[in-house]
C-alpha cells in the first residue's frame, strides 16, 4: 500500500510538473492514435470519428506531434506530423474518417511496441480505439500484455477507448529517482 502510494505521488508530481512551464504554458506533447481497422469499425465509425475529433480539439495544441495508426491486419501509421494550426488539425481528423476497414484481426501489439519505442522525454498520450472485443484479445492475453498494464478503459455501446500509460513504470521510477538524488 506504501509503495502504491509513493507511485501515485511521483506520477502525479512529474506529470503535472513537467507539463506546467514558469509562464503557465504547457510544453509540447505526444499524441498516439490507434484505431481499430478491422471490419467491426464499419458499425461505430460515425459516433468513434465524432468521439475522437471532439478529443482532439479538447488536448491538441500549437507543436502537439500527433501520430495516428490504422491497426488493421498490420498496424500502419496513416498520419504523422507537428501541429501548427488548424489545418493540420482538420488534416488528422481526416486521416481518422479515411480510415479503411477489413478483415477481421487487429494489429494492436505492433501499434503499441511502435509507440512506445517513438516515446519522447515530454508527456505522450496515447489513445486506443477498439470496436471489437475479439481483436483485443490477443494483446491483453499474449505476451504484449504488459503494455495495456497502466490503462484505463472507457466503455461506449459497441466501442471501447483505453488511454495507455507507455512505459509509465520506467518514467516514474526514473523521476522518483532523480528527485530522491536532488
Amino acid at each position: 500500500m506504501k509503495k502504491t502510494g509513493i507511485f501515485i505521488f511521483f506520477t502525479v508530481f512529474y506529470c503535472l510538473s513537467s507539463l506546467y512551464g514558469a509562464d503557465g504554458q504547457r510544453s509540447p506533447i505526444s499524441v498516439n492514435l490507434i484505431i481499430d481497422g478491422t471490419t467491426a469499425l464499419t458499425g461505430s465509425r460515425g459516433e468513434i470519428t465524432a468521439w475522437v475529433s471532439n478529443r482532439l480539439d479538447q488536448i491538441l495544441a500549437d507543436g502537439d506531434r500527433v501520430t495516428i495508426w490504422n491497426a488493421g491486419p498490420t498496424a500502419r501509421v496513416i498520419f504523422s506530423q507537428t501541429i501548427s494550426g488548424d489545418s493540420d488539425k482538420e488534416a488528422a481528423k481526416r486521416s481518422i474518417r479515411e480510415i479503411s476497414a477489413s478483415g477481421e484481426n487487429a494489429d494492436f501489439a505492433g501499434a503499441l511496441r511502435e509507440a512506445a519505442a517513438r516515446q519522447g522525454t515530454g508527456i505522450n498520450y496515447t489513445l486506443l480505439i477498439c470496436a471489437s472485443p475479439a481483436a483485443l484479445s490477443p494483446v491483453i492475453s499474449g505476451p504484449h500484455s504488459s503494455l495495456l498494464r497502466f490503462s484505463r478503459v472507457e466503455e461506449f455501446s459497441g466501442w471501447r477507448a483505453l488511454v495507455v500509460g507507455l512505459n509509465l513504470d520506467t518514467r516514474v521510477r526514473n523521476a522518483a529517482s532523480a528527485f530522491m538524488e536532488s
